[in-house]
């Protein structure tokens, strides 16, 4: 199949144009690597530097490359930054998803995998873990925008027959992350860690989320390909880990003795997350392979070979 993946130079979505490729497809992405790196772009792949926000250009593509598959990653995904400017986070995740799905319908596109958010989109939780049916109530412009874009892929599923599949991600972690925003906490952990500063924690740590290492996602995005049907599918581990935990592990995979300094905590972030994934064992045969212990080890590792430290 012809798969283009948008956002596909980034953190997830590079990973997922491999797995692609490694499956015998043909990957097309579209990234306008405002936080992607070029690096992170396979060479057997085909890019295109784009905003999704670029109507014309989005339309010129797909025309061009006619599609079998959109699997759409790019997105503004930083919480905190959605807050600041709610305007640019709708811009980017609900104009520029309204782009790629008008040029999808009008070019024939035969499924449009979306990577969603299940955290941000629950929001405070009234059980845990959360599943498919938790009521939806973001407490965050970015979630309210992921919602938004996942009611519109229901309705041209509905309304021009685009056959759809939603992965609603918790917090997925691992090689590649950008550790440089304020997003992705294992990340910028590591990236201090390795370069032997303290890390900061916003809160007191115990607030927790629902990780999930990178190559079980890409798993996930794999066996979506292959499901006949529409399907919003949770992608957690079900297992809640807290901050505090995800530092230590991190301390010990380091060797050294930072300690954490604690600020205030951050507007929009919720307090507990973690999201039941009972229905992607049921639909995709997906479970996660890789637990929090090795998954940070690997990840951690990552960044300090990424630094050039000798031991």
């Amino acid at each position: 199949m012809k798969i283009v993946v948008t956002g596909g130079a980034g953190f997830i979505g590079s990973h997922v144009q491999d797995a692609y490729l490694d499956a015998g497809h043909d990957v097309i992405v579209m990234d306008n690597l405002s936080t992607g790196s070029r690096d992170f772009i396979n060479e057997r792949s085909k890019f295109y530097e784009i905003d999704i926000r670029d109507r014309d250009s989005v339309f010129k593509i797909f025309e061009d490359e006619k599609f079998d598959v959109v699997n759409h990653h790019a997105a503004q995904m930083d919480v905190r930054a959605s807050v600041a400017n709610p305007v640019f986070d709708a811009d980017v995740n609900i104009v520029g998803g309204l782009n790629l799905l008008e040029a999808s319908v009008k070019t024939g596109v035969n499924q449009f995998v979306f990577a969603s958010t299940g955290g941000a989109i629950y929001g405070e939780q009234d059980f845990f873990p959360a599943d498919e049916n938790h009521p939806l109530r973001p407490e965050s412009p970015y979630g309210v925008s992921k919602l938004s874009l996942e009611k519109y892929i229901y309705y041209y599923g509905k309304v021009h027959d685009l056959p759809w599949f939603i992965l609603r991600y918790a917090n997925i972690y691992g090689p590649r992350q950008n550790p440089h925003g304020e997003a992705g906490v294992i990340a910028i952990f590591s990236l201090k860690l390795v370069k032997g500063e303290n890390p900061i924690i916003n809160g007191d740590g115990k607030q927790t989320r629902d990780f999930v290492y990178v190559s079980d996602v890409v798993q996930a995005n794999l066996a979506a390909l292959n499901y006949g049907g529409n399907a919003v599918v949770n992608i957690g581990s079900g297992i809640e880990t807290d901050i505090n935990t995800v530092f230590n592990i991190l301390v010990k995979s380091s060797g050294n003795s930072a300690k954490p300094h604690y600020r205030p905590p951050k507007k929009g972030e919720q307090r507990r997350s973690v999201l039941d994934n009972a229905i992607a064992k049921q639909l995709l045969g997906w479970i996660p392979s890789t637990g929090i212990v090795d998954g940070l080890s690997l990840t951690y590792s990552y960044f300090f070979d990424c630094e050039g430290i000798k031991h």
